[in-house]
Protein backbone atom coordinates (compact mmCIF):
# COMPACT_ATOMS: atom_id res chain seq x y z
CA UNK A 1 0.00 0.00 0.00
CA UNK A 2 1.24 3.02 -1.04
CA UNK A 3 1.06 6.25 1.48
CA UNK A 4 0.12 9.60 0.23
CA UNK A 5 2.57 12.38 1.09
CA UNK A 6 1.29 15.77 2.48
CA UNK A 7 2.81 18.47 0.69
CA UNK A 8 1.80 22.31 0.09
CA UNK A 9 3.11 25.36 -2.26
CA UNK A 10 2.39 28.80 -0.84
CA UNK A 11 1.93 32.55 -2.38
CA UNK A 12 2.27 34.44 -0.14
CA UNK A 13 1.46 38.03 -0.11
CA UNK A 14 0.21 38.73 -3.47
CA UNK A 15 -0.66 42.40 -3.49
CA UNK A 16 -3.47 43.86 -5.57
CA UNK A 17 -5.11 47.16 -6.32
CA UNK A 18 -8.84 46.57 -6.52
CA UNK A 19 -12.62 47.69 -5.85
CA UNK A 20 -14.83 45.80 -3.43
CA UNK A 21 -16.53 46.54 -0.32
CA UNK A 22 -20.23 47.67 0.60
CA UNK A 23 -19.54 51.25 0.71
CA UNK A 24 -19.94 53.16 -2.89
CA UNK A 25 -16.88 54.76 -1.79
CA UNK A 26 -14.95 51.65 -1.94
CA UNK A 27 -16.15 50.15 -5.06
CA UNK A 28 -15.32 53.98 -6.57
CA UNK A 29 -11.79 54.71 -4.81
CA UNK A 30 -10.50 51.28 -3.69
CA UNK A 31 -8.26 49.64 -1.81
CA UNK A 32 -5.18 47.25 -1.19
CA UNK A 33 -5.53 43.77 -1.03
CA UNK A 34 -3.35 41.27 0.19
CA UNK A 35 -3.89 37.47 -0.77
CA UNK A 36 -2.27 34.51 0.86
CA UNK A 37 -2.56 30.62 -1.34
CA UNK A 38 -2.03 27.46 0.25
CA UNK A 39 -2.11 24.73 -1.99
CA UNK A 40 -2.41 21.27 -1.40
CA UNK A 41 -1.56 18.20 -2.90
CA UNK A 42 1.39 15.79 -3.75
CA UNK A 43 4.24 17.04 -5.62
CA UNK A 44 6.61 13.82 -4.54
CA UNK A 45 6.40 13.08 -8.60
CA UNK A 46 7.24 16.23 -9.35
CA UNK A 47 10.27 16.55 -6.55
CA UNK A 48 11.65 13.29 -7.24
CA UNK A 49 11.66 13.42 -11.15
CA UNK A 50 12.56 17.91 -10.48
CA UNK A 51 10.02 18.03 -13.37
CA UNK A 52 7.49 20.93 -14.08
CA UNK A 53 4.69 19.32 -15.57
CA UNK A 54 4.17 17.71 -12.46
CA UNK A 55 3.31 20.11 -10.27
CA UNK A 56 1.07 22.88 -10.42
CA UNK A 57 2.23 26.36 -12.13
CA UNK A 58 2.39 29.01 -9.90
CA UNK A 59 2.49 31.76 -12.56
CA UNK A 60 -1.08 30.37 -13.79
CA UNK A 61 -2.56 30.87 -9.82
CA UNK A 62 -1.13 34.08 -9.59
CA UNK A 63 -3.14 34.67 -12.69
CA UNK A 64 -6.51 33.29 -11.69
CA UNK A 65 -6.08 35.21 -8.25
CA UNK A 66 -5.56 38.60 -9.85
CA UNK A 67 -8.25 37.81 -12.34
CA UNK A 68 -10.94 37.17 -9.39
CA UNK A 69 -9.50 39.95 -7.38
CA UNK A 70 -9.34 42.45 -10.63
CA UNK A 71 -11.85 42.08 -13.12
CA UNK A 72 -14.82 41.28 -10.56
CA UNK A 73 -16.39 43.19 -8.17
CA UNK A 74 -17.47 41.73 -4.43
CA UNK A 75 -19.11 43.25 -1.93
CA UNK A 76 -17.23 41.00 0.77
CA UNK A 77 -13.75 39.45 1.30
CA UNK A 78 -15.68 36.60 2.29
CA UNK A 79 -16.79 36.45 -1.24
CA UNK A 80 -13.27 36.99 -2.54
CA UNK A 81 -11.74 34.26 -1.23
CA UNK A 82 -14.90 31.44 -1.41
CA UNK A 83 -14.53 32.50 -5.43
CA UNK A 84 -11.30 31.79 -5.49
CA UNK A 85 -10.68 28.89 -3.59
CA UNK A 86 -12.93 27.39 -5.70
CA UNK A 87 -11.90 28.48 -8.90
CA UNK A 88 -8.65 27.10 -8.44
CA UNK A 89 -9.86 23.60 -7.92
CA UNK A 90 -11.60 23.54 -10.89
CA UNK A 91 -8.52 24.85 -12.54
CA UNK A 92 -5.45 22.65 -11.23
CA UNK A 93 -6.43 19.10 -11.18
CA UNK A 94 -4.03 18.23 -8.60
CA UNK A 95 -5.10 19.91 -6.05
CA UNK A 96 -6.42 18.24 -3.11
CA UNK A 97 -7.03 20.96 -0.56
CA UNK A 98 -6.40 24.91 -0.77
CA UNK A 99 -6.86 27.70 1.58
CA UNK A 100 -7.04 31.52 0.54
CA UNK A 101 -6.41 34.54 2.84
CA UNK A 102 -7.99 38.08 1.86
CA UNK A 103 -6.45 41.24 3.78
CA UNK A 104 -7.96 44.25 3.07
CA UNK A 105 -5.90 46.83 4.17
CA UNK A 106 -7.09 49.73 6.55
CA UNK A 107 -10.72 48.70 6.46
CA UNK A 108 -13.65 51.35 6.86
CA UNK A 109 -14.04 50.59 10.72
CA UNK A 110 -14.29 53.74 12.16
CA UNK A 111 -11.34 53.16 14.25
CA UNK A 112 -7.36 52.06 13.85
CA UNK A 113 -7.15 48.02 12.38
CA UNK A 114 -4.09 47.46 9.68
CA UNK A 115 -6.82 44.91 8.02
CA UNK A 116 -9.48 42.99 7.64
CA UNK A 117 -8.87 39.11 6.95
CA UNK A 118 -11.24 36.47 5.58
CA UNK A 119 -9.81 32.93 4.99
CA UNK A 120 -11.48 29.97 3.49
CA UNK A 121 -10.54 26.70 3.27
CA UNK A 122 -11.82 23.69 1.05
CA UNK A 123 -10.93 20.13 -0.33
CA UNK A 124 -11.72 18.88 -3.75
CA UNK A 125 -13.14 15.41 -2.00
Amino acid sequence: MTKQALSCVRLVNMVFYAHHGVLKEEHTIGAKYEVDAELSFDFSEAARLDDIKKTIDYGAVYRDIQEALTQKKYFLIEAVAYEIAHDLLRDFELLDRVTIRVRKRNPPVNGICDYAEADYSTTRF
